[in-house]
């Protein structure tokens, strides 16, 4: 048996509303979600004792191999699905951790593509949503990684949207921001609302159209995580003042920042000049789908 490949793109909060949080103590979301060219490579050798083998640019931050989602996927897969054929991952890390890009859950999701396949399981086979469930919040919207709003705690899925092309510049300044702390610098006890502005009923394909939705709907997750890393506003600030950026805000609960821009040129010109002025940093021209 050969090797199977899985790409697990980024996932970027176009959006964020964090409506409440819940007696269960989960926070109730509504975030537009798009997908980026930039990710992580999953690979399965079917047929082999479960494993994972780690690499790649980013892989020493990403923790021990046996705390990884792709190993909680595959045992949520496996006690779900009777006589699973399992096998050996091999994870190419490529995006940084704890940035807001749901990197973990993308693996994740995409090691389940890769078990599903490897079982003659069809894609949306229950069991096979029913484990990204139980591994992450946001493991469901990353299992089919095209744009949709999401709502609840990440549970519930809107149809795939159909979204322009949205050329983007992904900075990351290297700085770790657990989600966690993030929600509790929110302060919300259970049982709290926190008004903001409502996503319409629809979100518009015409690209100004969606600029203009998109520039009335915060991030409400930027001003507590600022507040924990500071540098977050360096990274926006610098972004805001670029010729080529019509949008810039935060993605998840940070540290990764995003800038549309109206072509991949000019996204491509803005990632140099970021690069060049800070080689620390980690930034990618992409496009968002």
């Amino acid at each position: 048996m050969s090797w199977l490949l899985a790409r697990a793109p980024a996932k970027i909060n176009l959006t964020l509303r964090v409506k409440g949080r819940r007696a269960d103590g989960y926070h109730d979301l509504e975030s537009v979600v798009a997908f980026a060219g930039a990710g992580d490579v999953v690979s399965l050798l079917p047929g082999e004792p479960l494993s994972l083998v780690t690499g790649g640019p980013t892989a020493g931050a990403a923790g021990p191999d046996d705390d990884n989602l792709v190993l909680k996927a595959a045992r949520a897969f496996a006690a779900r699905v009777p006589q699973a054929r399992l096998g050996a991952f091999r994870l190419v890390k490529r995006l940084p951790v704890a940035a807001g890009l749901g990197g973990g859950s993308s693996d994740a999701a995409a090691a389940l593509r890769l078990l599903a396949l490897a079982n003659a399981l069809a894609a949306d086979d229950p069991r096979v949503a029913a484990a990204a469930a139980a591994t992450g919040s946001d493991v469901p919207v990353c299992l089919d990684p095209r744009a949709r709003v999401m709502t609840g705690r990440g549970d519930r899925l809107s149809a795939p949207l159909t979204l322009p092309m949205l050329p983007a510049v992904l900075v990351n300044c290297a700085v770790a921001v657990p989600t966690a702390p993030v929600f509790q610098a929110l302060g919300l006890a259970p049982g709290d609302l926190l008004a903001g502005p409502e996503h319409p009923a629809a979100i518009p394909a015409a690209r100004e159209d969606l600029l203009g939705v998109l520039r009335n709907l915060p991030n409400d997750l930027e001003p507590p995580a600022v507040a924990l890393a500071p540098s977050i506003a360096v990274v926006m600030a610098l972004l805001e003042a670029a010729p080529e950026a019509r949008l810039v805000r935060m993605s998840g609960s940070g540290a990764t920042v995003f800038a549309l821009t109206d072509t991949c040129r000019a996204a491509a010109a803005l990632a140099r000049r970021v690069a060049a002025a800070q080689p620390s940093w980690w930034v990618s021209p992409t496009v968002l789908r």
